[in-house]
């Protein structure tokens, strides 16, 4: 009989040389209770004490199996491990000091992504103890622990890095941050998690910030046997994580050997700033872009404009200042003339400092999108999806454009396939709907937005396109309800009315209608609205000759408005001259 030092389990299997629940080397018969004055906690306590150096006094205690503590710092340590009868797989990290830097900031995203990915991948790759390869990946939210809500783009940053990261490998499903921020504050059920989300493995971390010390812990389960297969607990100071992200990163990869085919793994440790003050402020930016109101991507713009200023090299942040304009003629009612020669300048910039960001392409391709350069905006979303398969917007802008372009058939199998890449994500799933109400395929089309609104039932746009589908069924009371719920949820953003009054013309509220028309005429007159949507209202009502008027408006403003040619909201135009006529004058075939 063998038996664990630490937590007391005794194996009949003589085989055997590691626990299987905390990894230390396993010894013969009874041993006495261990006091090891060196040893760390694995696991968080429910209320994490704040005391002396960060570190946390409660939780199971492990035996301490790696040491990457610099010469200097005794108490700067991290752990990895495998189980599944694997043995321990040994890693020195260098831990770089620079007594220069003064900022006490996060660089936890950046430095651990590298630090984790590398220590998965020697798993993946390179355990002979394997249950097999593992193909998949959830990466969940970082739960916060540091007792202080304003860290949470701390937490939120470090899973968005890890997700980031994994993407770039073209051989490995990773489900993308809008898939797992369900999760974000929800009980950790691994299995029930890897159903829906049909994974092969999850991570899962905890993040605490005391003072200067910072104390991440990380776990890798593959779901398939339900043992945790790889764990680490790092204990760091804040200003020390931009001085060791590189050669952590470094000497992991030496120690475990890992090999790419050809540029495979670039992305896991490519560096992509210097400036640990920039990093911060993209990390800040990116947790307002996800959040999609108008005064949150101005947000968000403030702190990708911070981080550009701290690193005029830094391509994520420009691509981030690129997505947030291509995004606020929508969200904000500014106008295509303001926002388009922006977003082009930062897309552009982002590409010629790394042309590998599917975002900043995407993004371009956005850009040229708006602008009715149709051929240019498809080479852009092409290249996108070359460069990052995994990056889902990508399908979601391009199955746009296809359907701009009246090529529906190739339309569908793209937002498809965004769908599967990102099968959570709420917008892409409402252009799914709106292509099974294009083919007049209404109960698919409520069934798509029912479906979504049990998973994220505060999205606006869901319960718009499952008003809309009511409609074309004559379910007339459901649409209308469904539709205000809509504008509701949206504050009353003006994609929203728009489609609201659209439908009171429809089922014949004419009062309604108007008063919404003219509600969006005078944001019209402060640049808070585009004409288009003035413009579909009208054409509920069957008002062709003030459908026409606006639309001309929008041609004249050059606004975004080619999906006019697909919407349900100018079905009723479709077979007036005047309709190809306009289709002719934008360059887009009849």
């Amino acid at each position: 009989m063998k038996r664990c030092p630490e937590c007391r389990r005794d194996y009949h299997d003589d085989t055997l040389l590691y626990c299987l629940e905390d990894g230390s080397a396993l010894v013969q018969g009874s041993v006495p209770v261990l006091s090891e004055p060196g040893a760390i906690a694995t696991g968080f306590p429910s209320e994490p004490p704040a005391s002396a150096g960060g570190q946390f006094e409660d939780g199971p205690q492990t035996a301490i199996l790696h040491d990457t503590a610099a010469q200097a710092d005794g108490a700067t340590r991290a752990q990895t491990f495998t189980t599944d009868e694997t043995a321990v797989l040994q890693s020195g990290i260098v831990d770089v000091r620079d007594p220069g830097f003064d900022n006490r900031l996060l660089l936890a995203p950046l430095a651990l992504a590298a630090i984790v990915l590398v220590g998965f991948f020697g798993y993946r790759y390179f355990s002979t103890a394997s249950t097999g390869t593992i193909n998949s990946i959830a990466v969940l939210p970082f739960e916060n622990r540091s007792g202080n809500a304003d860290t949470d783009y701390l937490s939120d940053g470090l899973s968005d890095s890890l997700i980031y990261r994994l993407t770039r490998l073209p051989n490995l499903k990773v489900s993308p941050t809008s898939s797992v921020t369900r999760y974000k504050g929800r009980p950790t059920d691994v299995a029930q998690i890897a159903k829906e989300l049909d994974v092969d493995a999850v991570m899962s971390g905890k993040l605490a910030q005391r003072g200067d010390d910072l104390t991440i812990s990380v776990e890798l389960t593959d779901t398939r046997t339900g043992k945790l297969i790889w764990a680490e607990q790092y204990d760091r100071k804040m200003a020390d994580l931009l001085a060791t992200q590189r050669e952590i990163a470094t000497a992991i990869t030496q120690k475990l050997e890992l090999k790419f085919a050809g540029d495979e793994g670039k992305g896991v440790t490519k560096k992509y700033t210097d400036d640990n003050e920039a990093y911060q402020a993209y990390l800040k930016g990116r947790y307002y872009w996800n959040r999609r109101t108008a005064e949150n991507l101005k947000k968000a713009i403030e702190q990708f404009k911070i981080a550009t200023e701290k690193d005029p090299n830094f391509a994520l942040a420009y691509a981030g200042l690129a997505d947030c304009h291509s995004l606020l003629p929508e969200y904000a009612g500014i106008p295509m003339s303001e926002s388009t020669p922006q977003a082009k300048a930062f897309a552009e910039r982002a590409i010629a400092i790394d042309d590998q960001l599917a975002e900043a392409h995407a993004s371009l391709g956005q850009v040229y999108k708006s602008a009715w350069q149709w051929a240019d905006s498809e080479k852009e979303y092409k290249r996108a999806i070359e460069v990052n398969p995994n990056y889902a917007t990508s399908y979601h802008w391009y199955a746009h454009l296809l359907r701009n372009l009246g090529r529906y058939d190739e339309a569908f199998a793209t937002i498809q396939r965004g769908h599967q890449v990102d099968p959570m994500s709420s917008v892409i799933a409402v252009n799914v709907a709106e292509m099974y109400r294009f083919q007049e395929n209404h109960q698919a089309a409520i069934e798509t937005c029912q479906k979504i609104i049990e998973i994220d039932p505060n999205f606006a746009y869901a319960y718009i396109n499952l008003g809309l589908s009511y409609l074309k069924l004559g379910r007339n009371a459901e649409g209308i309800a469904n539709l205000e719920k809509g504008a509701e949820l949206s504050n009353r953003a003006g994609f929203a009315l728009s489609n609201l009054g659209y439908g009171y013309g429809v089922v014949g509220k004419q009062t309604e209608a108007a008063a919404i028309i003219k509600e969006l005429e005078e944001r019209y007159a402060r640049r808070e609205s585009a004409a288009v949507q003035v413009a579909g209202i009208y054409a509920g009502l069957g008002n062709k000759d003030k459908a026409f008027e606006w639309l001309e408006k929008a041609f004249q403003n050059k606004e975004d408005f080619g999906f006019f040619r697909w919407r349900v909201h100018f079905e009723s135009l479709r077979d007036d001259p005047g309709f190809n006529a306009l289709l002719k004058r934008m360059n887009l075939a009849e």
